[in-house]
């Protein structure tokens, strides 16, 4: 100990060295504060690692989303079953656990169904308090104050959790206290907080590893919960990429959204989330596709068709109107840009628009629609004067809509392209590999890049498109790669040789549909190949594993979450509903907490009124790994090893106190 402080003092001799304790010093003004916050990060140190809860492609599907992230993947089942054990009968249980979920909407339930209310009320708050005491149990009590909901009941849910039980005055305390929140009628307010406490408390980070747009209609409900999560990070996703190029303000991207909106019947989404206009689309869409069948355009609509305002003809003619903008702003694009190397998906110039025919790959192919009525064949890729018109309405209504520009906001403040995190690298997709599994190198901004480097390249080049001053070159051009990040063959959101698109809406041959995988897809399934990715992050491979999504796990072709020996983790089971009948499950989610690591699996999602009645919880889990030694604590975190470097720079402010070089406050 005595040759550490020797150094310290040795090192503030030195003027530079002495900058930042000086800074510090402005926060902890003199010795005894100085000394209380080391004791205070070194408590935190000792504690159990945080639970993290990990989902991936959650594609609008906001009930599933919300039923997951409410019973934290089934931890809070676990924490119940661990507390009341055989003293609680299960349909008891199953009733609390809804309770936890679903406070509000279980209260209504028991209001009309239980006799004796006020026993209830007291019976649950004593065995919301057990709760609450256990999962806090691996917090300071100073966090576990920050993460009580901010009431006039803050103070009473404080007594509740921080009162000693064990003393025989102190049980009499605690009893009057519930007697007297109940005599008051403020039992269900606290019932409500207590049960919010809970969320917040079983899970301390949730990471969202891509994908909360396009298919199902609750992406705008998905990202209200995100922007007011306690501790949340998105790893961006395709169609995340989509939806914040198209907020940006690219138009391709515009087209490229509202087509996907419509193709999967969630136009809500637009209209009623973010106040998107669609009525000159539809006028548009009457004018010139009104006799045309659209027959390749028909919309799908996995929920039911009642609530579709429009009839579903017109929601076609509007798909077609949309796309053939899409196909002639992505083909400008492209002219732009030689460098992206996409001229083969330049397909409108190779249309005969007298015979109906196209030529793909030097092969001619009968178009299966013919009717192009907005279109010059002279100059295919020029938006006519009423598609002009339009764009420029989408354009105004997608820059200028307050909630998604909100929602943009928060997915660049808690987003990136990668994270490292407590030995998991995540990442959505892929990373562009050669053949032989070395790192490619893919042009990018005037230069060329690979692996962790090209990550961050790009990371930045996201960061351009909204952030750069508007309407420059550089502006102009990141916002442009945001489109070839959704579609392009080196982007590691897509990673395939080409998007089809096209082809599916215009031509029979099903052999023109085949996008080609880049090698990450087959790579990534062998351990060398992922080790060498960890390597390339910093990660040690020993201790360390891949997280990410993209690809629904198809459970019923026999194919595992678990790939590489279990060093790469895919957890797109399908939450999105489109995906059940491929996958058989509803999508997969991971638990990381201080025991270890467990992989959950859920069943499709029926309704939320089942979970309220039921409280119906995950039907089965995989466990990963167990820490055989040791409880993981936060001291073996990247947070705790940033504390502990808050703990080193604390004591060299001591030193510079006590040896006079900083004067106390």
């Amino acid at each position: 100990m005595c040759e550490i402080k020797q150094k310290m003092q040795q090192t503030l001799i030195n003027k530079e060295d002495e900058r930042y304790p000086r800074l510090l010093s402005g926060k902890y003004p003199n010795i005894d504060a100085a000394a209380s916050e080391i004791i205070q990060l070194q408590a935190v140190l000792d504690l159990p690692k945080g639970t993290e809860h990990f989902l991936s492609d959650l594609h609008g599907e906001n009930t599933a989303f919300t039923h997951v992230i409410r019973n934290a993947s089934g931890v809070i089942r676990r924490k119940v079953d661990d507390i009341f054990g055989m003293n609680m009968r299960m349909q008891d249980k199953n009733a609390l656990c809804s309770l936890i979920y679903y406070p509000v909407e279980r209260l209504a339930l028991v209001r009309q169904t239980e006799k004796d209310i006020e026993d209830w009320y007291r019976t649950t708050l004593y065995q919301l308090v057990a709760v609450a005491q256990t999962v806090s149990s691996k917090y300071t009590n100073t966090k576990v104050r920050r993460l009580i909901p901010k009431t006039e009941y803050t103070y009473i849910i404080e007594e509740l959790l921080f009162e000693n039980q064990k003393e025989i005055d102190k049980q009499d305390s605690y009893a009057a206290l519930i007697n007297t929140i109940v005599e008051a009628g403020q039992s269900e307010k606290v019932i409500v907080s207590m049960c919010e406490l809970i969320h917040r408390l079983v899970i301390d980070t949730l990471h969202i590893v891509g994908d909360v747009y396009d298919r199902g209609p609750g992406a705008c409900e998905i990202m209200e919960t995100l922007c007011t999560y306690h501790d949340f990070d998105i790893q961006w996703g395709n169609h995340d990429i989509s939806w914040m190029g198209a907020a940006a303000g690219n138009l391709a991207l515009i087209a490229n959204v509202v087509r996907i909106s419509i193709r999967y019947a969630n136009v809500e989404t637009l209209e009623e989330g973010y106040s998107i206009n669609l009525l000159p689309l539809a006028t548009f869409a009457i004018d010139h596709y009104g006799s045309d069948p659209c027959e390749a355009f028909q919309v799908t609509d996995f929920e039911d068709n009642s609530r579709m305002q429009r009839s579903m003809q017109l929601m076609s003619q509007m798909h077609k109107a949309i796309a053939i903008i899409q196909f002639k702003l992505e083909g400008q694009e492209i002219a732009r840009h030689p460098e992206y190397k996409m001229d083969d998906r330049r397909l409108m110039d190779k249309i005969d628009y007298q015979k109906g025919t196209i030529v793909v790959g030097g092969k001619e192919y009968e178009l299966t629609d013919k009717n192009f009525p907005t279109v010059d064949p002279k100059s295919p890729y020029t938006l006519s004067k009423e598609e002009e018109g339009l764009m420029m309405q989408l354009h105004h209504s997608f820059t200028n809509s307050e909630k998604l520009q909100k929602h943009l906001r928060c997915l660049y403040k808690h987003g990136s392209l990668f994270l490292v995190r407590n030995n998991c690298l995540l990442y959505h997709a892929a990373i562009p590999l050669n053949d032989d599994g070395t790192f490619k190198k893919v042009a990018v901004d005037g230069g060329e890049y690979s692996g962790k480097e090209l990550f961050e390249r790009i990371d930045k080049i996201i960061r351009k498109a909204y952030f750069a001053n508007r309407d420059t070159e550089e502006q102009q051009n990141a916002l442009d790669y945001m489109w070839y990040l959704w579609c392009g063959p080196d982007s590691p959101l897509f990673n395939k040789d080409k998007m089809t698109t096209f082809e599916r809406y215009f031509t029979s041959d099903k052999e023109l549909y085949t996008e080609t995988k880049g090698a990450y897809y087959e790579l990534a399934n062998t351990r060398a190949t992922c080790d060498n990715i960890m390597r390339e992050f910093g990660l040690d491979p020993e201790k360390s594993r891949i997280v990410n999504g993209h690809t629904p796990v198809r459970t019923t072709h026999g194919e595992s979450p678990m790939r590489a020996e279990g060093k790469r983790l895919v957890i797109d089971g399908g939450l999105s509903k489109p995906y059940h009948k491929t996958t058989g499950i509803a999508g997969y989610t991971l638990i990381y907490n201080s025991h270890g690591l467990q992989l959950v699996q859920h069943e499709p999602f029926e309704s939320m009124e089942r979970a309220i009645e039921e409280g119906s919880d995950i039907h089965s889990r995989v466990q990963l790994e167990e820490f055989k030694y040791h409880r993981m604590l936060v001291r073996d975190t990247d947070s705790g090893k940033e504390m502990a470097q808050q703990i080193e720079d604390l004591r060299k402010l001591l030193v510079a106190y006590r040896q006079g070089l900083i004067v106390e406050q």
